[in-house]
């Protein structure tokens, strides 16, 4: 008689965490290779592109980080030439630098090789997996 699967091998966020993860490891290990922390990645990659910057609340929100994780991350990185803050009003908002814009081009054309990879696996379902993604984000941002 077949053992019954267990609750998480079945559990939808289970499997979703799960697949990120799995899915992680092989560009977490490129950027590893290259001496860049993944939480280094995560802000250089939202700040790519954001011409005015973001605050550090919406960055933290973003990189998946509490905003006091966030404040320390951007010291270091502030430190290492990689980002600057900027006071705006009563906001401070955080860009990259032109270092910062450096590292951004040349780990972007790698996480968009290692999705290729991935999503080349899955064919026709790939546009269905990033719009189901997308709508379960949705109500969050």
């Amino acid at each position: 008689m077949a053992t019954p699967p267990r609750f998480v091998e079945d559990y939808f966020l289970y499997l979703l965490a799960r697949a990120s993860h799995e899915a992680s490891a092989g560009f977490h290990a490129r950027l590893k290779a290259r001496g860049v922390a993944v939480p280094v990645w995560r802000v250089v990659a939202t700040l790519a592109g954001a011409g005015a910057g973001e605050t550090v609340g919406a960055l933290a929100a973003a990189c998946l980080m509490q905003q006091p994780t966030m404040t320390k991350l951007l010291d270091r990185m502030e430190a290492d030439g990689l980002v600057r803050r900027r006071r705006d009003g009563r906001q401070t908002r955080i860009r990259l630098t032109a270092k910062g814009e450096r590292l951004a081009a040349e780990l972007i054309p790698l996480a968009r090789a290692h999705e290729a990879e991935l999503l080349a696996r899955q064919d026709a379902a790939a546009p269905a997996l990033k719009a189901l993604l997308k709508a379960i984000i949705a109500p969050a941002i």
